[in-house]
Order: structure tokens, then C-alpha cells, then sequence
């Protein structure tokens, strides 16, 4: 063979093994990228979407949504998306998912959570299994997002109650101790003539006289009954006398100038023209939410006490109330993940250190304790009052109220002024107040 055939063969074996490793090496990075598009798919099938949303300010907002960006920094595998609202527009968007069965996996409910439990799914399954905690919590804050069948329609995600906000200077003044945690309404009514006989100033500012004359009021007059049913469809009471006990009692304070008339009340806009700021009452009724306001604007020392009870050993008739919940919907395909985002909300420390209390005050211990200690002192008021009222003995109190409780409030607050101002008894006008409740649930 000759030189020349020789050195072309030898190219052509050369050319060939070579194209054949190209080829090799084109058909491993062709495997190596499908690889790598398969774990981006697989990445993304595993990937879980939650829905959630809330109303609130823009404080709220701005919390929350850094609270749902260490959540997935740390859950990597979870992506939530968030809408926020103000209070009106939250409820028309949720009655057009309800209508759609299409809501959110995580959303914030209030007091009229009844109205939507067709659409929640209960959590007390996820509490059995461990995936919301509840270790850290009591019964009693529990039992505030609790329907009438005891089942767990949601985790409060703040609490707050009422009580009675007292200047004890005032008190010292007027020659009377301070009230203690079993004060009756007797004692506050006395400690309202001494104040106004003493000081010449009203004993109380205004009252919420629905809460404490009617829904608290009952709840004390027989432990455990309610004046609305839990189940929100009617009235579960209907004798009027506690309810016309309550209103004598203010008709004979505002007889005697111890407590404002109804033109006076008029007189407070907001809390900063409350009587007890402005120096003009020595107490006034306040959700805890309220105190640090009432605190502030006062600029001098405030404490709180419990609502009075009728009787010194009977029942309270009102423990702490949760102001939100979050629930999850029936129709969320991803409801175990949506309890473990629950769970964090209500129970990492690090995340209720960004939330700071403000839908209320967290109903887990340590939690509460880990808030508190970056709390201002008015604010610490409020938390041990709420930690005090959560430690009262467990009553089946009702802390939900019907569409029709605010109709039914402003009735009551006419018939109150009418008794006031002597146009009506005390007895007639609880008889009245409860005939018009019946006969707003036929």
C-alpha cells in the first residue's frame, strides 16, 4: 500500500474516533440538562401554594407579611401568597369566594365566625396529631374560637377582654380602697356615690351598657346561660329582671349625678373626651385594647380592675374574648400546610417579636412573656390583666354575637336614656328590649 493511502486511512480512524467521542460527550450534556430540568419540575410539582388573607392597618400588613417571609425563608417548599384588606372590602371579597367555594387556605375570622363555618374546616384533628401545638395555651383561650359544639373553628391570633379603668388617686381621695378581682356591682355603685359626694365629680364615665347589663349581666345572674344562643339563630334568655336590676341601678346613679346622663355621654367623641382622661369620673368601662390609649392620654397613673359581679362568689360571665382567628377553608387542597403556617404564627417566638401583639394579646405563654418584655409599661397593663382574666375559672360564656346584636344595641341604648330621664321603668323597659330581640330573630 502506498504512504499516501496509509496516512489517509490513519486521518479517517482518527476523524471518526473523534466524532464519536463529540458524540458521546453532546449526548451526556443533553442527559445531564434533562436531569436538571426533572429535578426543577420535580422541585415545583413538591412545591405547596397557600392563599391566605386578613384586614387590618397597615401595620398589621406590614408585620404579617415580613412574618410570611421568614416562614418561607425556613420552608423553602411552601410559597404564600397574600391579600390584605381594609375591614369592608375583606367580607364582600369572602362572600364572593364563599359563592365561588373558592377561599382562601388560610383567612382571618372575627367574632362572626358562624356565619361562615359551612366554609372552615375545623382544626381539632391537627391539634390531636400535634401539627398546631396547644400545649402552651389554656382552655379558656381556647374555648374563644370554639363553636357551639366545642369543635376548634380556629386559633385566636390575639385576645383581649373588658374591664373597668380606675384612677387609684382618685379612689385615696375619696376615702375608698380600690376594687379588688370579686368586686360587685353594689360596691361599684357605692364607690360611685362616695366619689361624686367626696370629689363632686361623676363616679363612672360611660359604661357599655349592652355588654355589661345584658350579655355579661345574664351570664352572672345564672352561671353559664346566655342571652343570645351560640348558635347565633335566636335568644337563648328571656327574663327581663336582670336586665331591669341593671338599668335601675344606673337610673338611680344618674339620679344622684354619679354617673352622666345621656346628654353628657353624648358629650365624649373618643377616648381622649373620656370623663376619666379629662379628669371628670374616676372610672370608665374599656376593652383592654383600649387601656394603653386611655393610659396615654391621661398622662397620669391608670390601673384596671374586673367587671364587678352581681355577687362576690357568683360568676364572672365574661372571660377573654379572641379579637382574630385564623382558619382554614373546607376547600384548600393543602390543609395540613396551611395548620403548619397556623402553628408558627401563633407559636415562634421570633415571629410574634415581629407581630408585637398587635391584633391582641397572643394566647400562648411564652409567647405573651417574650412580647412583654419589649412592651411599654401601659402596655404591660393590658397583657397581665388579659393573663389574669385567662386564668378565671372556665365558664361557658358566649362570645359570639348575630348579625342582629348591633340593631338590638342601639334599642337597648334608647331605652336606657328613656329610664334615665324617667320616661320609662326599669321593668318596662327590659320587657321592651327583650320583646324587640325575639322579634328580630322571627
Amino acid at each position: 500500500m502506498k504512504l499516501k493511502q496509509i496516512l489517509a486511512l490513519a486521518m479517517a480512524a482518527t476523524m471518526t474516533f473523534s466524532f464519536a467521542g463529540c458524540g458521546k460527550a453532546d449526548e451526556q450534556q443533553t442527559i445531564s440538562k434533562t436531569d436538571e430540568s426533572d429535578k426543577t419540575e420535580e422541585k415545583t410539582k413538591d412545591q405547596v401554594t397557600l392563599r391566605i388573607a386578613w384586614w387590618g392597618s397597615q401595620t398589621r400588613h406590614d408585620a404579617t407579611n415580613k412574618v410570611i417571609e421568614m416562614y418561607e425563608e425556613e420552608h423553602p417548599d411552601v410559597h404564600i401568597d397574600a391579600e390584605f384588606y381594609d375591614f369592608d372590602s375583606y367580607f364582600t371579597k369572602l362572600d364572593t369566594l364563599v359563592a365561588a367555594d373558592d377561599v382562601w387556605d388560610i383567612f382571618q375570622m372575627g367574632g362572626n365566625f358562624p356565619k361562615y363555618e359551612n366554609v372552615i374546616e375545623p382544626l381539632d384533628s391537627f391539634i390531636e396529631d400535634g401539627t398546631i401545638d396547644v400545649s402552651d395555651t389554656s382552655d379558656n383561650f381556647l374555648s374563644t374560637t370554639q363553636n357551639a359544639e366545642g369543635k376548634q373553628i380556629g386559633i385566636s391570633i390575639g385576645t383581649n377582654t373588658y374591664g373597668i379603668a380606675y384612677d387609684p388617686e382618685m379612689f385615696k381621695e375619696a376615702g375608698i380602697s380600690q376594687p379588688t378581682d370579686d368586686w360587685t356591682w353594689e360596691e361599684w355603685k357605692q364607690d360611685c356615690i362616695k366619689i361624686h359626694d367626696k370629689l363632686g365629680i361623676y363616679g363612672s364615665s360611660k359604661m357599655d351598657n349592652f355588654i355589661a347589663g345584658v350579655t355579661q349581666r345574664i351570664s352572672q345572674y345564672e352561671k353559664d346561660a346566655n342571652f343570645f344562643k351560640k348558635t347565633n339563630d335566636g335568644l337563648d334568655w328571656t327574663d327581663p329582671k336582670p336586665i331591669a336590676d341593671y338599668m335601675q341601678m344606673i337610673k338611680e346613679l344618674t339620679d344622684k349625678e354619679a354617673y352622666p346622663d345621656a346628654g353628657a355621654i353624648k358629650e365624649i367623641k373618643d377616648i381622649e373626651g373620656d370623663y376619666l382622661v379629662t379628669e371628670d369620673a374616676a372610672m370608665t368601662w374599656v376593652a383592654s385594647n383600649q387601656l394603653a390609649s386611655i393610659v396615654n392620654a391621661a398622662g397620669r397613673d391608670i390601673k384596671i380592675a374586673p367587671v364587678p359581679r352581681i355577687s362576690k362568689d357568683g360568676a364572672y360571665g365574661m372571660g377573654i374574648q379572641s379579637s382574630q382567628q385564623f382558619c382554614v377553608s373546607k376547600s384548600s387542597k393543602a390543609k395540613k400546610e396551611a395548620a403548619e403556617f397556623i402553628n408558627y404564627f401563633v407559636n415562634d417566638i421570633d415571629a410574634n417579636k415581629v407581630l408585637n401583639g398587635e391584633r391582641g394579646v397572643p394566647i400562648m405563654n411564652k409567647v405573651r412573656d417574650s412580647v412583654m418584655e419589649q412592651a411599654t409599661d401601659s402596655d404591660k397593663l393590658i397583657y397581665d390583666f388579659v393573663d389574669k382574666i385567662g386564668k378565671f375559672p372556665k365558664e361557658e360564656c358566649n362570645v359570639i354575637s348575630p348579625d342582629q346584636k348591633d340593631e338590638i344595641e342601639d334599642q337597648d341604648k334608647l331605652l336606657i336614656e328613656k329610664v334615665q330621664y324617667g320616661e320609662l321603668s326599669a321593668e318596662k323597659a327590659a320587657k321592651e328590649l327583650v320583646d324587640f330581640s325575639q322579634s328580630k330573630f322571627n
